[in-house]
């Protein structure tokens, strides 16, 4: 839903936007707390501590159905992420929806590598644990500075050794962090259990290649770098089903992106 975050509109509207445009899921973004622009009506993130039926009901209404939920926060922190990630499961088991995204986020400053994967090791058993027995996923996306590479992302989601948490490949952040995202994908798609669909464009790439581990949203799917046909046909290869969750940042944008998605999905 990153593509309304402009709009200075609501997470309602945003729902009702995305299904205008034709799009048959939305992967909300959830936080903790209150927040004055959401509870004005001026963004469009939830906070945990409302009805989770307030989802399931804006969804219902405008005939779309969630793909997951967007719980990102530091993995590495576990004073904020335990607690964060066991609500969103509970939060989306009763909203209906059937994934929670996160990545390792930033890293506390005095941590060594091997400190952070044990802090990281007790709070994803922590939330498999409370995800597991609700039928909920966890996605680990590559974002950050373990994640960026495949042998780190591997090893974040090998930590609680659990068939609950799998692999959420944004085909952006692989992209901008230098490596080849057909490649990875390939690596990472029987453990698959959802997809930022995020393109680049040229001039970003050009500047940012291999210098970042990730960025908030990019360009339409179609105007940028990514190959979505190549994406599509890796995806067909697996028998779970895969949502592509378009990551871009304008209502513009999105309704591009689920045209060229269409064309070439058939």
């Amino acid at each position: 839903m990153e593509f309304v975050r402009h709009e200075d509109k609501s997470f309602e509207w945003g729902v009702e936007k995305a299904a205008e445009l034709g799009y048959e899921y939305v992967e909300p973004m959830v936080h903790w707390g209150r927040e004055l622009l959401s509870e004005a009506g001026y963004f469009h993130s939830v906070s945990m501590l409302d009805d989770p039926l307030r989802l399931r009901r804006a969804c219902e209404r405008a005939g779309i159905r969630m793909s997951g939920l967007s719980a990102h926060c530091p993995l590495c922190k576990p004073e904020i992420s335990v607690e964060y990630l066991k609500q969103a499961v509970r939060f989306a088991a009763e909203a209906g929806a059937p994934v929670i995204n996160t990545d390792e986020g930033p890293k506390p400053a005095w941590t060594t590598v091997e400190e952070d994967h044990v802090l990281m090791r007790y709070t994803l058993c922590e939330a498999a644990a409370v995800a597991a027995p609700r039928g909920i996923v966890i996605g680990i996306e590559p974002h950050q500075q373990y994640s960026k590479t495949p042998d780190g992302l591997d090893r974040i989601q090998a930590l609680p050794a659990s068939p609950v948490v799998g692999i959420n490949f944004d085909t952006g952040n692989s992209y901008l962090g230098g490596e080849d995202p057909y490649v990875w994908l390939e690596r990472v798609k029987g453990r698959l259990v959802h997809l930022h669909a995020k393109d680049i464009s040229v001039s970003q790439s050009d500047s940012e290649r291999g210098k970042v581990t990730g960025t908030p949203v990019g360009c339409a799917c179609g105007d940028g770098v990514i190959d979505w046909k190549r994406v599509a046909d890796i995806c067909r290869t697996v028998p779970q089903d895969i949502v592509f969750s378009v990551e871009c940042g304008t209502v513009a944008q999105a309704e591009r992106s689920i045209a060229h998605l269409k064309a070439v999905l058939g």
